[in-house]
């Protein structure tokens, strides 16, 4: 079952309230987005810990071959 990006930016939005996010379907087919999440709260953060939170952030919509989020291509950022 595919998503739709506003579900994918509401789970995103859940964790991160004060966030930029912008949700690209890659592909058409609501299973392949891309993100990009800019939020002040990664200050300080590596990237592999910002992209952590924000795939814990999605639950298990990515989980494996059940998941209804086939593929997302996460940018993640601090704002300028």
């Amino acid at each position: 079952m595919a998503m739709e990006a506003s579900e994918i930016e509401a789970l995103i939005r859940e964790a991160f309230p004060d966030a930029s996010i912008t949700i690209t379907d890659l592909a058409g087919d609501g299973n392949h987005y891309a993100a990009e999440v800019v939020d002040e709260s990664f200050r300080g953060q590596n990237r592999v810990q910002q992209q952590r939170a924000v795939y814990a952030a999605l639950k298990d919509k990515m989980a494996g071959s059940q998941g209804e989020l086939h593929a997302l291509a996460l940018t993640t950022k601090v704002p300028d």
